[in-house]
């Protein structure tokens, strides 16, 4: 795979020079959720979920398994945090990136890219769950998640683009009709505040996992939040190079269990 990824980057630099892609400047110095946003948020993520579930998600999975999931969020809500964090890596029933790492030979992998770090230019749009990850597109060349996709092995691992919270929420209710939660473990790209807004909500449907914090232009209030759920994400977030170095690590362990 090293090979592979050596090739990749060449290329990407090559076409950095003749198709270049509009890139962050510097990376903004703000907080990964503003002092008022952290307030009562485990009640507001409660609310949004409720509130914009428009396919009616919840009504038609929840109540399958109403007591085994009211059971598994109340266990949730009385920790301090729904997760173990290691750095930009947001842990959800793993205590260490360690245990997540041993868990990688699990029947499924289950892995999702947030839209908001796909290129503006990207030729799938934004604002959708589409990926054609063409490596010879010039844009897809240059783009992490096209670089990651094809360096993920195709056998036993699901990839998901995700453009909002409810979209990755049902997928993941789909699949434990198929799996038990223990057979399958997760790593999924979002900002700091949807990790910590629903973790709680992963914790209830017992699925173990990763998630990655990106950086950039990153949703740190309600407003923007629910801006970006609507697709209005005109600034780019990123996953931070040192962080794109450990989830290429984690897929080349991910490869060698397969």
């Amino acid at each position: 795979m090293t090979d592979k990824l050596k090739i990749w980057d060449e290329r990407a630099k090559n076409l950095a020079k003749t198709h270049p892609l509009k890139t962050l400047g510097h990376l903004p110095n703000i907080p990964g959720i503003t002092p008022e946003t952290s307030r009562f948020l485990r009640w507001k993520s409660l609310v949004y979920l409720l509130r914009h579930d428009k396919n009616h998600i919840f009504k038609r999975y929840f109540w399958k398994h109403p007591f085994k999931y009211t059971r598994n969020i109340l266990k949730s809500y009385a920790r301090k945090k729904p997760y173990v964090r290691e750095g930009d890596f947001f842990l959800y029933n793993f205590s260490s990136l360690e245990e997540f790492q041993k868990s990688l030979n699990a029947p499924l992998a289950v892995v999702g890219f947030s839209y908001c770090h796909k290129p503006l230019e990207c030729p799938s749009g934004r604002f959708t769950d589409q990926c054609i990850h063409d490596e010879n597109h010039p844009v897809c060349g240059q783009c992490f998640i096209g670089k990651a996709f094809h360096a993920l092995p195709a056998q036993q691992t699901k990839v998901f683009f995700i453009p909002t919270v409810h979209y990755i929420g049902e997928q993941f209710f789909k699949l434990l009709e198929t799996y038990r939660a223990e057979e399958m473990v997760f790593l999924i790209t979002a900002c700091e505040m949807t990790l910590e807004m629903f973790g709680d909500w992963g914790n209830m449907l017992n699925i173990r996992g990763a998630g990655v914090r990106l950086d950039g232009r990153i949703c740190n209030t309600m407003k923007a939040f629910e801006l970006s759920e609507v697709g209005i994400k005109p600034g780019l977030t990123i996953v931070r190079d040192e962080t794109q170095d450990k989830i290429l690590e984690l897929i080349r362990l991910l490869r060698e269990k397969v």
